[in-house]
């Protein structure tokens, strides 16, 4: 498969991936907002303050807004056309990589990315949301949901499909990162020890952002605790959002598409995921609060990336200047995440 081909694929499925996890954040942010009895100016920077900072876009939103509240962060994530990471850019950038290898999808694919992209820009959008900002981000999730499953019925199954698995899960895991530690710091009170008396209804939101409740509360019944939220968001081998499970697919799909059995690796992508698989298999929730939940997560992070970068230089042919590179860089989440490329796409190769 060309370079270009595998490129556009990729980043096609991370900026889907991308825009159905910025709507589920600000969907379940704005929620858990209306369960506060105080809205003092102070509650309201630390329930939304962190969110930008997770992107990491602080110095491009504070260029349009001078304080982090719910209109202005709302605005700047879903509907800010100068901000790459925004939902809306997130989709217009979807659609061209698949307008430019429109040969290797299915029509479906192409007709459904188009109509969400023609969704987010149009009058209706912003009129649902005036009215509905919840039922406005149940669309796009939705329309993530139903493009995930057009491209599992409609689509070979073969290279460009794997390049496609890759993008998708490990956009997936980062986000998952991010949203897990985001919340957990939010949620965690000043001076609260691990493990210490958290509203139930806070943590619930933790799972929620993860689309994990229902999936939760079926193997711990009546339990909401730190802890066991973040051991089923990161070590659960099952659920498709855990970080455990998003990294093997990653694995899996990188080698399907060397074709080397998955106890070798043939490239430092496939040799970063193995390892990181293998860790992920093998650590126990009590190493990872030893170690520091931040911390752990912050390390993730910095691995993901890595195997991002790794799988680039590898299989796609990127030419970039200096500056443009620096750039990129600007965008890496928690010091070199996995969307340290999303600038990458910039000129939208």
């Amino acid at each position: 498969m060309l370079s270009r081909v595998a490129e556009c694929l990729l980043w096609m499925s991370r900026y889907i991936e991308r825009a159905e996890n910025n709507a589920r954040l600000l969907e379940v942010n704005l929620q858990l907002m209306l369960d506060f009895d105080s809205q003092s100016e102070a509650t309201v920077r630390q329930h939304w303050a962190p969110i930008i900072n997770s992107l990491e876009d602080q110095e491009l939103f504070h260029e349009f807004y001078q304080e982090a509240d719910g209109d202005s962060v709302v605005e700047f994530v879903t509907f800010e056309q100068k901000n790459p990471n925004s939902i809306f850019s997130c989709l217009a950038r979807a659609r061209e990589n698949a307008r430019r290898v429109r040969e290797q999808i299915s029509s479906e694919m192409s007709e459904h990315l188009n109509s969400l992209y023609l969704f987010i820009r149009s009058e209706d959008a912003r009129e649902l949301f005036r009215t509905s900002s919840y039922q406005f981000y149940q669309r796009i999730l939705h329309g993530s949901f139903q493009f995930i499953g057009i491209t599992d019925a409609t689509m070979t199954h073969g290279e460009g499909w794997d390049f496609i698995q890759l993008g998708k899960f490990l956009e997936r895991a980062d986000c998952t990162s991010r949203i897990l530690d985001v919340k957990y710091h939010i949620l965690l009170p000043s001076g609260e020890r691990v493990g210490g008396n958290v509203d139930t209804v806070q943590w619930m939101a933790v799972l929620r952002s993860c689309s994990a409740l229902e999936a939760y509360s079926k193997l711990y019944v009546g339990q909401i605790a730190p802890w066991k939220v973040a051991e089923f968001l990161i070590l659960h081998d099952c659920f498709p959002r855990a970080l455990r499970h998003c990294v093997h697919q990653v694995d899996y799909a990188l080698h399907r598409i060397s074709g080397v059995p998955e106890d070798r690796f043939s490239n430092e992508a496939e040799r970063l995921s193995g390892k990181m698989r293998g860790d992920l298999d093998y650590t126990r929730i009590g190493e990872i609060f030893q170690m520091g939940l931040h911390e752990y997560l912050h390390r993730l992070q910095t691995r993901l990336g890595e195997i991002s970068q790794a799988t680039e230089e590898f299989y796609c042919e990127i030419t970039k200047e200096p500056s443009s590179q620096s750039q990129s860089q600007s965008q890496s989440q928690s010091g070199g995440g996995s969307q340290s490329q999303s600038q990458s796409q910039t000129a939208l190769r």
